[in-house]
């Protein structure tokens, strides 16, 4: 049977089921294959000669070129003559978008999963699903969602569901995180959630790895799956089905029954992965280990910032989720009002002065207070979103936010602390273009972007716990 990796690098796709002016999922693929680029695409139904300007074929087996990948979008009842068909084009795997097998809940799409098995092992390649969106692998430029990312980066990620196989790339894009494989698997059928994480502990593309699971066809396997690869990177886990309605929910879409709650926590926790309660609390903890450097060895933070409402918001979210924020001494105070305003400012941690829009005055506070011994991190917050409130043009890229990201650089490379930003977004259109624009210019520049002081928090608890709990605590080689 063919390795993953000849299954992530195919030479030709085809698409059954494709057809044009219907915005169905077979066309929208064979859409994003050709706006990807990739080399060769071969639509398929015998309806049609052509399909969005690409020859239609009436079968595979009429193909001319290597096929090594089938996507699959036609109703279940005419799927075991398109495996004969794929068994004779010597196809590497399939992928079934289509639905309608196991997750019914009815014997007849059991049995149907049963004969395609057969059919793929007699034949000589893989399933991938059936009912999911399959692979997106940018660096193959294998893609099923158009206007994909096509960067490689070293996140990989499986998931059970196609939606959040698809927007997991699509709504971190902005904060920079970018991914080696990412693989939607459904019903799991043949490919499974073990195997996957089995690959990806050994994949070198991949750094760190994310999972959205409902359940598992094989719980041994799958816990010696899951402790060999947190062992190695880590892991970022999204359990679905948690609750009664979830579970009913996770059964009636992927046919999985899921594991108890308790012992899946137990598993987590016995192996070092991180959980997470949602896809948003997912691309923060993603946005952490990929970004902050140095990983912090304890959650001692300082705060910095201009707006003092918005400074006591910070400070009780930061402890409410478990980072602390420490007083300053005496002596680290008088040193900061050597040069910062003293009216209207707060020095106690949180520091916020008025002039902290300031590129001068970041830098100060940051040379300062990453010196105060055992602080970990430091964090810069718009809590007012001036960029587009009362920032009267001096806060543009040229003014405030390329010579702040200078003095952010500088703070980091003297001090050897990591610098977090939290921005605010705008509650109004007007200034989401300036919002989208400066978090780019930071996000490009290398820094963790967070939405919240919130968010922020919650990400760095959990990753800090993680990073403490791995060997020595010295963190996977990949790493710092």
């Amino acid at each position: 049977m063919p390795a993953l990796e000849e299954i992530f690098s195919p030479r030709g796709v085809a698409v059954v089921g494709a057809s044009p002016g219907n915005l169905s999922f077979a066309e929208l693929v064979v859409y994003a294959l050709k706006e990807a680029k990739f080399p060769a695409v071969f639509p398929v139904n015998p309806k049609y000669k052509e399909v969005l300007g690409l020859p239609c074929y009436a079968s595979l087996r009429e193909i001319p070129g290597a096929v090594d990948h089938v996507v699959v979008s036609i109703p279940a009842e005419s799927v075991l003559k398109l495996l004969d068909d794929c068994a004779a084009k010597r196809v590497k795997s399939v992928h079934f978008f289509t639905a309608g097998f196991g997750e019914t809940g009815e014997v007849q799409g059991e049995e149907l999963e049963r004969a395609m098995l057969v059919k793929a092992k007699a034949g000589g390649f893989r399933i991938i699903g059936p009912n999911c969106v399959g692979l997106y692998v940018p660096k193959n430029r294998l893609v099923n969602s158009f206007n994909s990312p096509l960067e490689p980066g070293p996140i990989a990620f499986i998931s059970q569901s196609g939606g959040h196989a698809q927007n997991l790339p699509d709504f971190s894009r902005a904060r920079g995180l970018r991914f080696s494989k990412v693989v939607s698997y459904g019903n799991a059928l043949d490919v499974n959630e073990s195997e996957l994480l089995d690959y990806f502990s050994r994949d070198p593309e991949t750094e760190i790895i994310a999972a959205y699971i409902e359940g598992v066809k094989d719980g041994q396997r799958f816990m010696r799956a899951m402790a060999e690869t947190a062992a190695q990177k880590p892991v970022v886990i999204y359990k679905g089905g948690r609750t009664e309605a979830g579970r009913r929910a996770a059964y009636g879409h992927t046919a999985s029954m899921t594991s108890s709650v308790a012992i899946f926590d137990a598993l987590c926790r016995q192996v070092n992965a991180i959980q997470v309660d949602d896809l948003d609390e997912m691309i923060d903890v993603l946005t952490a280990l990929r970004f902050v450097r140095p990983l912090p060895r304890d959650t001692r933070a300082v705060l910095m910032g201009a707006g003092g409402g918005p400074s006591v918001l910070a400070s009780d979210e930061m402890e409410d989720e478990g980072l602390r924020v420490p007083p300053l001494s005496p002596a680290v105070q008088a040193e900061l009002k050597q040069s910062l305003p003293v009216a209207g400012s707060i020095f106690i941690n949180p520091l916020d002065t008025p002039n902290l829009i300031a590129p001068e005055a970041i830098s100060t506070a940051m040379q300062v207070l990453g010196r105060v011994p055992g602080i970990q991190m430091l964090i810069y917050h718009l809590g007012f979103h001036p960029i587009s409130r009362w920032g009267l043009g001096r806060l543009s890229l040229e003014n405030f936010v390329k010579p702040a990201i200078g003095v952010m650089k500088e703070a980091v490379r003297k001090t050897g602390k990591p610098v977090l930003l939290a921005l605010r977004p705008p509650q109004g259109l007007d200034g989401m273009t300036e919002f989208l624009v400066v978090q780019q210019a930071f996000v490009e520049a290398g820094f963790p972007v967070f939405y919240s002081m919130r968010h922020l928090a919650r990400a760095m608890v959990r990753v800090i716990a993680w990073y403490g709990s791995c060997p020595d605590s010295g963190g996977p080689v990949s790493l710092p």
